[in-house]
């Protein structure tokens, strides 16, 4: 059986926004387990920010400015969290986004790679930001997958080792952008609408596509629900794992670009305590930091309520301690709720699946079976038997 078509079958049920066989976790948890009810809290927290910005700021809040600034600055955030988003999906982590954006822009506005943007396009500074964060994902992933080193220690590692060799290469200075034809593109707009914006807006529909609509997004689903199981049903768990850390390193690439633009600057500081946001921006999104469940429309709604509130304190004068207590209840409170609505109490533990002998049952994530799959949403099916005869 051939890695595709076992990919395949471990998906139990039609892909939606919660990954495939989302219903089943809607009709065990009511509708706001299900992901349109996730969606839904979050676009009425959304809409009640918005009236209390309205209320508190008025029409410094409702300017289309101010709306504009708070799109601005979600958007690189917003980028960051979606590659983190596949990893925590997948059953990682990675507190490395920050670093590798600022080794990105670091890298990137050399002296040698503008000169060589200057004789050959402004594109070349793009292209160096995406490899360096590839690069360094893809170390990440290696190190994790076939190392077998936990997933925050490696990328613990990373941090601190990016963000030093970012330092390194600027000799802690910060390096001005001097393409004037790269500032204009990436600060322009198009018919009103930042290119900025535009371009979280095609980040977050292709890592929709690629969530829900492929079988790399099925495979991500039912490696982060149960790795073991995933690799009976024919997943090749340890490259796949490595994929997902490149593909947060390149989103940390397009991070770094975005993020040049909008300073027009490199700098070893830039992404300080991105990991921390984007990890947020997850988790109140709807995202399991267990794995096996999670939405990009939800870590959008995330970025955005994060990026408004902050907004709103800032228009009212209030301190950013006062913001940062505020962020940490949110995050709690999101989690309890999420442990809530997946296991019927407050409890970190995976509940039992009451039938199953193979392993525990969650909403969204799969366990395993007597026939090395299962039959629980989003996780490899149960329906047929596991190769034995096959190295996977």
């Amino acid at each position: 059986m051939s890695e595709g078509s076992t990919a395949l079958a471990a998906g139990t049920g039609k892909s939606d926004a919660d990954g495939p066989g989302g219903s089943r976790g809607q009709r065990s948890g009511g509708l706001l387990a299900g992901p349109v009810g996730r969606n839904l809290g979050l676009v009425v927290a959304l809409a009640i920010l918005c009236i209390v910005g309205v209320a508190t700021a008025g029409d410094r809040f409702a300017d289309v400015d101010n709306v504009l600034t708070i799109l601005r600055l979600a958007s690189v955030i917003g980028v960051v969290s979606i590659g983190m988003t596949f990893v925590i999906i997948g059953g990682g982590i990675d507190l490395s986004v920050g670093a590798l954006v600022a080794l990105s822009s670091i890298w990137a506005t050399t002296l040698a790679t503008q000169q060589m943007a200057e004789d050959v396009h402004w594109i070349v500074m793009v292209f160096t930001a995406i490899v360096v964060g590839a690069v360094a994902g893809l170390i990440n992933g290696v190190v994790i997958a076939y190392g077998k080193l936990a997933a925050f220690i490696a990328t613990l590692a990373m941090l601190t080792g990016a963000r030093g060799l970012a330092e390194i290469i600027a000799n802690r200075r910060t390096q001005i952008v001097r393409d004037r034809d790269f500032l204009a593109f990436f600060s322009g707009d198009v018919l009103g609408v930042p290119t900025l914006v535009i371009i979280f807006a095609l980040v977050a529909v292709a890592g929709w596509v690629l969530l829900n609509r492929t079988t790399f997004g099925r495979r991500t689903f039912a490696v982060g629900g149960n790795a073991e199981a995933a690799r009976l049903a024919g997943i090749r768990v340890h490259r796949h794992t490595v994929k997902l850390y490149v593909l947060s390193g390149i989103c940390c690439g397009i991070a770094a670009v975005m993020l040049m633009a909008r300073t027009t600057t490199g700098s070893s500081t830039h992404g300080t305590l991105y990991e921390l946001d984007a990890i947020a921006a997850v988790v109140i999104g709807g995202t399991l930091l267990i794995g096996g469940r999670g939405t990009i429309v939800g870590t959008v709604f995330g970025v955005l309520v994060f990026e408004t509130l902050g907004n709103i304190f800032t228009l009212n004068n209030l301190s950013s301690s006062a913001q940062a207590v505020a962020t940490g209840v949110i995050i709690v409170l999101a989690v309890l709720l999420q442990q809530r609505l997946a296991t019927g109490g407050f409890s970190f533990r995976r509940p039992s699946s009451g039938g199953s002998t193979g392993g525990p049952a969650l909403t969204g994530a799969p366990s395993g079976s007597v026939s090395g799959g299962t039959t629980t949403d989003g996780g490899p099916g149960g329906t047929r038997p596991a190769p034995t005869d096959k190295t996977l």
